[in-house]
């Protein structure tokens, strides 16, 4: 196999008695610039693969999405790459609120947010009770709901909240939850719904190491 992490990827991906723990060595073992290049290189139908895959792996929670190292209201930016034919990378910019909640607040950062708007979020662990469908966690260990938006404070700078019924980003967001599963230490995989039905639209993310 080449040692080149961007083709030892695709090859364990192609490989499907490679396990999810050999991907998530090969990711945590490189430097944060090779580890997004590998993952930043894959299509659509690699990250479909990457997803299914990684069902194996260990929930992601929250806390990865903002170490608990990090105080409320500090800014945690994950690098992204769609799989869409167009307008592929962006970024999740996220922070833990201030009032103590198991919840993290976000929104999407790109080319497009002037056009469209901010996307914003509010993130949460699946395996925590829920109104959701019980199916949610087996989708992935954090949903990034976009029905919900923060109701507090957020990080300074930050765009002015939206509800994402308003606007142009209505035909966006409106109506969309991520499910996001474990890659690496600091990579996992989304797969976007609308409402209940897959939209049959990946990503992967990753944190700045």
């Amino acid at each position: 196999m080449s040692t080149d992490p961007h083709s030892q990827l695709r090859a364990l991906l192609a490989d499907p008695q490679a396990p999810m723990a050999t991907i998530s060595a090969l990711l945590d073992d490189t430097d944060d610039a090779t580890r997004k290049a590998a993952l930043f290189s894959l299509n659509a139908k690699e990250q479909s693969a990457l997803y299914d895959r990684a069902a194996a792996a260990a929930p992601w929670t929250i806390d990865d999405l903002v170490p608990p190292s990090v105080k409320a209201l500090t800014p945690v930016i994950h690098h992204g790459k769609n799989s869409l034919p167009v307008f592929r990378g962006f970024q999740k910019i996220v922070c833990r609120p201030d009032d103590g909640s198991a919840r993290v607040f976000g929104f999407n950062e790109g080319f497009t947010r002037a056009i469209i708007g901010p996307g914003y979020f509010v993130a949460k662990n699946t395996g925590l009770p829920t109104d959701g469908d019980a199916s949610w966690a087996g989708r992935g260990g954090v949903v990034v709901d976009y029905f919900e938006v923060p109701d507090g404070p957020v990080a300074a700078g930050w765009p002015a909240v939206k509800k994402n019924t308003q606007g142009l980003q209505r035909f966006v967001f409106a109506g969309m939850r991520d499910y996001l599963r474990r890659v690496s230490t600091h990579a996992c995989i989304g797969s976007a719904f609308r409402g209940e039905k897959s939209f049959s639209s990946w990503f992967v993310l990753c944190r700045d190491a």
